[in-house]
């Protein structure tokens, strides 16, 4: 019971690691694309279940103490909560983290280099076409892959 809030190794070392391990991921996730983040497959949780036991050694070294697990705890919260604060004040650092939406289609003409390119399945691309009444792409003005993953479809106007 004494051990429960005994630290292995300095404080500050908590959060050093705690600040390098989140930059590095961040990083990784950011770099893997847009579609990483939009759909969550088996194969996603998968992954972030993987990830988080990865780091997991990254994180609290030979800590096992309750102290250390709430000090990275906290740590990672802040962080996340100061990305957060940070990419709401500044378009900069928000395109640097989170990045801009790519255009996949236009006036009819599916990008199928940006499809590739983004990690993007055509059947995807189908999907999205359906959820906003379009039977093919010629009916699509503008495809966006947003930030977040998802597909937004804006149709041709019926007049034209």
């Amino acid at each position: 019971m004494p051990d429960l809030f005994a630290l292995a190794m300095p404080w500050w070392e908590f959060i050093l690691r705690a600040v390098v391990v989140y930059a590095v991921v961040l990083g990784m996730v950011r770099l893997s694309g847009k579609r990483a983040l939009g759909q969550v497959t088996p194969f996603d949780v998968l992954l972030i279940v993987l990830l988080g036991n990865a780091v997991q050694n990254a994180l609290l070294g030979t800590d096992t103490s309750l102290a250390g697990g709430l000090l990275l705890a906290a740590t990672l919260i802040l962080l996340n909560y100061g990305v957060g604060w940070i990419t709401a004040r500044s378009r900069r650092m928000e395109r640097l983290i989170e990045g801009e939406p790519v255009v996949i289609a236009r006036n009819g003409k599916l990008f199928d280099s940006v499809l590739r390119r983004e990690l993007v399945s055509r059947a995807d691309f189908d999907v999205a076409m359906r959820q906003q009444s379009c039977i093919g792409v010629e009916e699509v003005e503008l495809a966006l892959l947003e930030t977040n993953g998802h597909i937004t479809i804006i149709p041709k106007r019926k007049d034209e």
